[in-house]
């Protein structure tokens, strides 16, 4: 990234073969060409840089020109540069001091000068725009802590200048100096809020002749109005009155365009490019026609009552029997709740240690169907077997440790390490989601590391040795996990058994510690009763499983 603001590629010798200054999109910047050939295109608004509706063209012609995004020709741009033919390769900079100008590549002469440069640019920065609005401006940033872009050059005032700013069917009028979109009479905005759009009628459209005349037309008159040049029918006629009721007699004329050279103008839909002209030397009359009157027949409105009554009750029966639908189902669902949690409780599970810790419970069905049946084996230890599974509401990978060999005091203490476990939470732990009692099987449940153990790491060939900064990271973060257990955590635990086999790795290759009653005892730091007895505890642990 240049300090021009230029974006570049380069190859292996330094050349370019790539660069953002050859594909702008609605700016340039100092030392930034628009070249022949190339166009800006202006954004929706000052927040949405997508495709906008206009487009500022560099024409091969030598020609700097304005047009609607989607129409070409001379009879649509709205404003040119009027050098043609003035050189070859004719291109528009914007110097390092806001000098907008065009410039003849083969000469290297200055063809056409837009703004002018200031005499120092102080430590400023200039970009042209080419504006949501339609209008290309210069701007100047000053490098002060409150610094604001502001307008330098504009290349016109005229903001109702830009032709489709308002859309089919809409004209410009000038507010003061802010342009302000209209609809024309008889139509109303497709979208307030994006004037481009344009307005759509606010009747349904009928035939002049329709039900032999019970349809009544009226012309609304409008003063100093411009619109596109796309009659069907001209004709001379000596007062307005007269090119009003010629428009208002012929059933294909939607709008009549009156001029001071008495000229009638007779127009069908839609209408495009329309304003209001700020002063009234090149003015026309413009009549839009409209529906006086429209008398529907007689049929019509009862049925049209009925129907509504008929969609009104409908959908009332609709609205109520959803919500009996949902009363009675959650009824259902709060019984089979209640009597779930009852059949556990009648097994005589003992589960007094719910209320001091959050952690999900899993009937031994609901893990052997988020495993595929115990189908994919992680690994095998000492105490159980561990699975890979799946939580299907929420798709998260977990792995499941199936316990298999009772130990002395089984229940009491595979409840006391669920208690233990699941009050502690940190990012260098593997957390413990849920377990399962369901009769005999006892079953824990945890965050899936998808990246094995730290021993994978250091002692197997299939994977890259980590480099000086990844080991020092692998080091910090089980230090932080061992200084959670040791001070943070509510009740302080010793692990006992740190080595690489026990850290394991997530998919970032953050380094976590797994524990479970293999390898830890609870302790307080101070001597007490309560740690003489998970001492004492600790021991007639190991008596009862020497692999403890």
């Amino acid at each position: 990234m240049l300090d021009s603001g230029n974006f570049v590629l380069y190859n292996s010798s330094r050349g370019v073969i790539w660069q953002s200054f050859d594909y702008p999109t609605d700016t340039i910047l100092p030392g930034q060409p628009l070249m022949n050939g190339n166009k800006l295109i202006s954004s929706v608004s000052k927040g949405d840089h997508s495709t906008g509706i206009f487009r500022l063209e560099m024409q091969g012609d030598g020609h700097l020109v304005l047009y609607p995004l989607e129409y070409d020709g001379v009879q649509y741009s709205y404003w040119a540069s009027g050098t043609s033919g003035a050189g070859n390769n004719i291109t528009l900079n914007l110097d390092d001091k806001g000098h907008l100008y065009l410039l003849n590549e083969t000469g290297g002469n200055t063809i056409l000068n837009l703004s002018t440069a200031e005499s120092s640019n102080d430590g400023k920065i200039y970009r042209m725009t080419f504006d949501a609005d339609g209008i290309f401006r210069v701007y100047s940033l000053t490098m002060d802590p409150k610094g604001n872009w502001s307008v330098m050059w504009s290349l016109t005032v005229d903001k109702c200048q830009p032709k489709g700013l308002c859309g089919l069917n809409g004209y410009c009028v000038l507010n003061g100096s802010e342009a302000e979109c209209k609809c024309l009479p008889g139509f109303n905005f497709t979208n307030p809020e994006i004037w481009s759009l344009g307005c759509k009628r606010n009747f349904a459209e009928v035939s002049c002749d329709t039900n032999g005349g019970s349809v009544e037309f009226a012309m609304e008159e409008m003063q100093n109005m411009i619109l596109e040049d796309q009659n069907y029918d001209e004709t001379e006629l000596t007062n307005k009155e007269d090119c009003k009721q010629s428009c208002l007699k012929d059933c294909n004329c939607e709008v009549a365009l009156y001029s001071a050279e008495n000229k009638c103008q007779k127009r069908r839909l839609p209408l495009t490019y329309g304003r209001k002209s700020p002063s009234s030397s090149n003015s026309q009359v413009a009549f839009i026609k409209l529906i006086r009157e429209h008398r529907p027949l007689p049929p019509e409105r009862p049925k049209k009552e009925l129907r509504l009554e008929t969609v009104l009750i409908i959908g009332a029966s609709i609205v109520t029997f959803a919500i009996m639908v949902l009363t009675f189902s959650g009824f259902l669902i709060y019984r089979k709740r209640v009597w779930v949690y009852k059949k556990i409780s009648e097994k005589g599970i003992n589960i007094e240690f719910a209320g001091d810790i959050v952690l999900r419970t899993f009937t031994f069905a609901e893990l052997e169907q988020l495993t595929n049946g115990f189908r994919e084996e992680l690994g095998r230890g000492a105490s159980g077997t561990v699975y890979k599974g799946v939580i299907p509401y929420n798709q998260k990978v977990v792995a499941v440790k199936k316990l298999e060999k009772a130990l002395a005091e089984g229940e009491r203490h595979f409840q006391r390490e669920i208690k233990v476990i699941g009050r502690t939470h940190h990012r260098n732990l593997v957390q413990l989601i849920g377990y399962c009692l369901d009769g005999p099987n006892r079953l824990l449940v945890y965050e899936y590391m998808c990246n094995g153990s730290l021993a994978d790491f250091l002692f197997t060939n299939e994977r890259p040795q980590p480099n000086w900064e990844e080991k020092v990271e692998i080091a910090r973060d089980i230090a932080c996990g061992i200084h959670y257990l040791h001070d943070d955590c509510e009740t302080q635990i010793i692990h006992c058994d740190i080595k690489p086999q026990n850290i394991l790795m997530d998919e970032h290759c953050c380094a976590k510690i797994f524990f479970n009653h293999k390898t830890f005892y609870n302790a307080y730091k101070k001597r007490s009763k309560n740690a003489e007895i998970d001492i004492e505890e600790y021991n007639r642990m190991k008596e009862a499983d020497p692999e403890f």
